[in-house]
């Protein structure tokens, strides 16, 4: 199936429990690494769904601007107040270097050309500009539990079987990177949770929310390569 055709259908039903407990947790880690870099500057969110995580971003950046490739996830972002576009990430509708940052967030995974989406993500941000580009880890417990328990339902007729996925192990990332982006360091998000269902039992949900926020905040080399979502911080080149 078309990425685009997923996304369309799966917008019917993406916003729906991510406002509270696993979902939500990984939105707002994921928003704090990206606004350690967003304050007062031009953002572009590569594949902002339904604005989750734009939607935070947006208030303290100077000029916050959201693309996705489904029609369906842009008009829920829209509905939110949000400045988006309905683009592709191998073709954004930008001029070269208009943003300080650019960050794309559970997209990248979905991409066969990684190579140009990543040059492309270069090709939008400025000179000493930064860019965050999330890849899903093979080396991590959401793998595990993904290979044990099958491909998910998305909405109401489709499971994730019916896109593509990569995953990407840390340290193959570099050999993807253009010319201009260099490698400053990995972020590890989703290092400790098994499984989003752990997040609904009191106790437990508690302890792992404890748990994944020391994980992104550590500056131990473990949690940043070892999380389900793996983050890795480029910087754009003179």
């Amino acid at each position: 199936m078309e990425p685009r055709h997923y996304y369309d259908e799966f917008s019917r039903s993406y916003d729906r429990e991510r406002e509270e407990g696993y979902h939500a947790l990984v939105d707002q880690l994921e928003a704090e690494i990206v606004l350690a870099h967003c304050r007062g500057a031009r953002v572009l969110e590569a594949g902002c769904g339904t604005g989750m995580v734009l939607r935070r971003v947006a208030p303290e950046a100077r000029l916050a601007v959201g693309a996705d490739l489904s029609h369906g996830m842009v008009g829920h972002a829209a509905g939110r107040g949000l400045r988006v576009v309905a683009a592709s990430i191998l073709h954004l509708p930008f001029a070269d270097g208009v943003f300080d940052v650019a960050y794309s967030l559970k997209v990248l995974a979905h991409v066969r050309e990684i190579d140009s989406a990543l040059a492309e993500l270069a090709r939008v941000v400025r000179p000493g500009g930064v860019v965050l580009a999330e890849f899903y880890n093979p080396f991590s417990l959401r793998y595990l539990a993904k290979s044990l328990a099958g491909p998910g339902k998305v909405g109401e007729r489709l499971t994730e079987a019916a896109v593509f996925t990569r995953w990407d192990p840390p340290w193959r990332i570099a050999g993807y990177l253009p010319p201009t982006l260099r490698l400053e360091r990995f972020h590890g998000v989703r290092v400790f949770t098994p499984a989003a269902a752990f997040h609904r039992v009191p106790l437990v949900g508690r302890a792992l929310a404890r748990a994944e926020r020391w994980a992104t905040r550590t500056a131990l080399p473990g949690p940043r390569v070892l999380g389900g979502f793996v983050i890795a911080e480029l910087k754009r080149s003179d």
